[in-house]
């Protein structure tokens, strides 16, 4: 089945951690710190595939996690950064912050390849905390963890004209006859339930791609039946071809089927309703003598610069005349490709990036918790002075000596950290 819409899982891998080891050779007993630093985590990058056309492939796969950094080693060497992960998606895909529906991304146009979220640093090895008065360090610096984020995917199909009418009103047999495409075709509604892209050859190289936009329906602006699903594919498109069945074989009428969906698109985006629109009067093999829905046609919408043409997408009567006007209309019509614009930047995020927890327990003991905070915790010697004071900065940036004191910390009030209890001084 075709998708155009799908929920994901991203997550860019962690750093490495620094380590910590000191020089051990033959005559150099007591050698200084030369743990190596940790390698960076790998991005998440998503890269245009233009073999692709549709979102079929995250349905089945929904989680993306890159590779984590290699650890630091002894003798200074540097922890291998892990590979980036790239998710191939097709061209007109929009990436979209899941919670907030903003947009982080559209890979069309010139945007073939975007790193969505970047890898961890990795962290520093022990190496780089030696000073005159602490000559061997026993810490080093965790890695970074990597960002973590659900995103939505929405494929917005790029197309220079969009094919839109009533379910059962023939788009499918016109997109047959004037293109390449070759649309399943079936006398029920809902035949159409993908867009389907052609391209209408002209000769002497002209040309323009056209997209069959599925079956509207009334309330489709709200979300009724899949009317969200299919309007997206709409708001790229420069041109619209209204086709409607002028012999009413459905009992509904041609003027109220094009007014009715023409609100479906205003209520949708109102930039919709004001795409330069030709409308395709088809079925007029089957027109019952005695009727005119062409002339009310014309006169309903003509004065609104809508030109109508009678067609038979079935005999092809009065297609060529159709697609010569759309050509015409696309040569008088300014390109401006719709690229929708960031709203949305993952490294905007402003929550740390080593969560931790702060509560108190029935002693009126403060407790911090969080899983970077007991991995610090085994990286650093909190005997020494060194280590302590190193430790005591990496709550201060975090902000976790903030929080305590917006909790009602006073000097003196213990804090335990994984059984460890300290006494809290103001510095």
């Amino acid at each position: 089945m075709f998708a155009d819409h799908a929920k994901i899982f991203i997550k860019s891998g962690d750093g490495g951690d620094g380590h910590v080891s000191f020089r051990r050779e033959l005559f150099v007993p007591d050698g200084g710190p030369d743990g190596g630093d940790g390698g960076k985590g790998g991005d998440i990058v998503f890269v245009v595939d233009k073999g692709l056309n549709t979102l079929t492939d995250f349905r089945h796969v929904r989680k993306y996690v890159a590779g984590r950094g290699q650890e630091g080693g002894k003798r200074r060497c540097h922890g291998a950064s892990a590979e980036d992960l790239i998710i191939k998606v097709p061209e007109g895909t929009v990436i979209k912050e899941a919670e907030s529906g903003k947009v982080i991304a559209d890979m069309s146009g010139d945007n073939t390849r975007k790193v969505i979220l970047k890898g961890g640093r990795g962290g520093q090895g022990n190496m780089h905390y030696a000073t005159s008065t602490m000559q061997a360090p026993k810490y080093a610096q965790p890695g970074k963890p990597g960002q973590e984020l659900w995103v939505t995917l929405e494929l917005k199909m790029i197309a220079d004209v969009g094919l839109l009418g009533y379910p059962n009103v023939g788009k499918s047999t016109l997109l047959s006859h004037v293109t390449n495409a070759r649309p399943k075709i079936a006398n029920y509604h809902f035949t159409t339930l993908q867009p389907n892209l052609g391209v209408v050859d002209l000769g002497d190289g002209n040309g323009f791609v056209i997209a069959d936009i599925p079956g509207l329906i009334d309330g489709a602006a709200e979300g009724v039946g899949l009317g969200h699903d299919f309007l997206r594919h709409i708001e790229r498109t420069r041109l619209l071809i209204h086709l409607v069945d002028a012999a009413g074989t459905e009992g509904r009428d041609p003027v109220e089927d094009v007014r009715s969906i023409n609100r479906e698109l205003a209520a949708y985006d109102p930039a919709l309703a004001e795409v330069p629109q030709v409308i395709a009067a088809n079925k007029i093999d089957a027109i019952m003598e005695g009727d005119d829905p062409i002339g009310r046609l014309r006169e309903a919408f003509e004065p609104e610069g809508k030109k109508v043409f009678p067609i038979s997408a079935v005999t092809g009567q009065g297609l060529k005349e159709l697609m010569a006007h759309v050509w015409k209309l696309l040569q008088e019509t300014e390109l401006k490709p719709v690229i929708f614009e960031q709203e949305y930047d993952p490294a905007w995020d402003t929550v740390s990036e080593l969560p931790y927890e702060v509560s108190q327990n029935e002693e009126g003991e403060f407790v911090v918790e969080g899983p970077r905070i007991e991995k610090m915790l085994g990286y650093t010697n909190l005997e020494s002075e060194k280590g302590f004071l190193f430790f005591q900065k990496f709550l201060r940036e975090q902000g976790i000596l903030d929080k305590l004191e917006a909790m009602g910390i006073q000097e003196g009030d213990t804090v335990r950290m994984y059984g460890l209890a300290f006494d809290y001084y103001k510095e």
